[in-house]
């Protein structure tokens, strides 16, 4: 491990995220964001918006991403040499209205625009043995106006906090939960602004989220998670979320916890 990388790997575990880390050249972002491109085309925004789910599993290109040599060796620094590729899924954040339709008399984001409630990763993984790394990647510039994702450094050392129903609608969140805004340092939060091929690492209980997009710019970003092979699913009805797509990044999985961990 160079010495760049391990600190990196103290800051994050401090921080519990790290930012505006450089992954994609020109010519590779321009690949991708092609490709990206032709699924609008065939499958439609409203699809994927959020529904290319696992897809590493069907396009190559993807596959690639996943296994980026920026990417992984960030990875490597955080969980150590045997990683596996646990889910990925593409969301985008489309420019939904007109900028003078956007908000109210008060000058308040009108309700229903897509936004992600606070909420930690880890509510929605039945993992344990070894901590969820999430990336996001970014597509596109993912910035304050188009809805760049926000954190509260360091509270992924609060543990996992209660979640409940979101009462806002428009929540992304595929299950629609929000931990309670009493138990959010939202006054602490900071954005994490990326350029297109830049991208944002954070642990698995950290508390993030991320407005509307009130530009007229797309916001797509690629969010890969992974963990040490030693980690394990476990069964929470609480947490019922399968692995079916789950498959080894880099290293040698010694352990065989997911079944699906080919190469």
């Amino acid at each position: 491990m160079t010495a760049s990388t391990t600190k990196l790997r103290e800051i994050y575990k401090q921080q519990g995220f790290l930012s505006a880390l450089p992954v994609l050249k020109e010519t590779e972002l321009i690949e991708a964001k092609h490709a990206f491109s032709e699924l609008e085309k065939e499958l439609g925004e409203e699809y994927t918006q959020y529904s290319l789910h696992n897809v590493h599993l069907q396009y190559p290109w993807v596959r690639g991403l996943t296994k980026h040599p920026q990417i992984t060796q960030v990875v490597k620094a955080i969980l150590g040499p045997d990683v596996i590729l646990l889910d990925s899924r593409f969301i985008c954040k489309y420019p939904t209205l007109k900028p003078d339709i956007q908000k109210n008399e008060e000058g308040e984001i009108k309700p229903g625009l897509p936004y992600v409630a606070w909420h930690q990763d880890m509510r929605y993984w039945g993992i344990a043995g070894g901590p969820v790394l999430s990336v996001w990647l970014a597509l596109d510039d993912s910035l304050q106006e188009n809805g760049a994702l926000q954190v509260i450094p360091g509270s992924h050392c609060a543990g996992m906090l209660p979640h409940r129903q979101a009462t806002r609608p428009g929540n992304m969140l595929s299950v629609n939960q929000e931990i309670p805004e009493q138990l959010v340092q939202a006054d602490e939060a900071v954005f994490c602004p990326l350029l297109a091929g830049q991208m944002s690492i954070h642990d698995g209980l950290l508390v993030h989220a991320s407005d509307p997009n009130t530009s007229q710019r797309r916001r797509c970003g690629f969010v890969i998670r992974y963990v040490s092979t030693c980690a394990y699913p476990i069964q929470d009805p609480d947490r019922p979320r399968k692995f079916a797509a789950a498959v080894l990044a880099c290293g040698t999985d010694l352990f065989n916890h997911f079944s699906n961990n080919t190469t």
